[in-house]
């Protein structure tokens, strides 16, 4: 599985759609794009085989499904994530000879997403450190009162910066990927203690998400029940994950719906237990 030039040039381009702000801004962008369930996809569709990519995207959207990125703090870059590290993956998989919904295939493509994104922290501090340039030239257009430049600097300086550190890197790698991944495999073959060591690994890394993802959602023990009411269910009717979804979008519903009547009966309450304008007087 090889990528040409053109696959290579679209994937470095949406890499570069995927954080900067200049075009769609971060909601479509950083927080729809720069997701691994969504750049899967744009990979499948690009390197023509959606089943794999969408099935890589889900298997590292899970390690970092609760990523974060307060001020400058980047633990992981979701743009080489899903722009090098998918495609990698799924290189790495047909060169391997894996399957996607293998446990050794997920394993292998969460260990390939979780080492780009920390290499790809590299990318992003350069990206950020290049930007400030930028915004120190901002602040002095807009105190000479020249915001035609202010308008360039938010709106196409920022693309430099995204050209050397987001696109390049990524179609010079996703080209060239396969070549890299035929190395790695001359260099740790599947069989050896290494790549076992590796995959095991790969099969450990999602718990780090879904820890993250408890450590918010749960505030106290009794929320672990229809969390592992949902593994029981999944396991013992052998649903998918729409499915899944489907039925905790109805049971979220239910909990709203019996949110909504506890508060309004405490409110009907309050106003039963609250003393009236002639009760007040009598009182006096």
């Amino acid at each position: 599985m090889t990528i040409t030039w053109l696959q290579a040039f679209l994937l470095g381009l949406f890499a570069c759609l995927s954080s900067v702000t200049g075009m769609g801004g971060t909601t479509i962008g950083n927080y729809t794009l720069g997701r691994p369930l969504v750049g899967g996809l744009i990979c499948g569709i690009i390197l023509k085989d959606i089943q794999t990519g969408v099935l890589v995207g889900c298997a590292i959207q899970i390690v970092f499904i609760a990523l974060t990125t307060p001020g400058c703090v980047v633990s992981a870059d979701v743009r080489a994530i899903c722009y090098i590290g998918i495609p990698l993956a799924m290189i790495a998989l047909r060169v391997y000879g894996l399957s996607a919904t293998s446990i050794q295939g997920a394993a292998l493509a969460t260990s390939y997403g979780a080492f780009i994104g920390i290499l790809g922290t590299k990318l992003c501090t350069a990206t950020i450190k290049m930007n400030n340039i930028w915004v120190n030239k901002g602040w002095i257009s807009i105190q000479n009162h020249n915001y035609q430049e202010a308008y360039k600097v938010n709106m196409f300086y920022p693309w430099i910066a995204h050209f050397f550190f987001s696109f390049l890197p990524s179609l010079i790698l996703c080209r060239f990927g396969y070549e890299i991944v035929e190395t790695i495999k001359i260099i740790l073959p599947l069989n050896s203690i290494i790549m076992k060591t590796i995959l095991a690994g790969g099969i450990l890394i999602p718990c780090i998400g879904i820890a993250n993802v408890l450590q918010v959602m749960v505030q106290n023990p009794l929320e672990f029940i229809p969390y592992f009411f949902g593994f029981t269910l999944a396991a013992s009717l052998k649903i998918n994950l729409v499915s899944c979804a489907t039925i905790a979008a109805m049971f979220a519903y239910v909990f709203y719906q019996f949110r909504i009547l506890k508060l309004k009966m405490e409110e009907e309450a309050s106003k039963v237990n609250k003393p009236s304008a002639d009760d007040y007087e009598e009182g006096i």
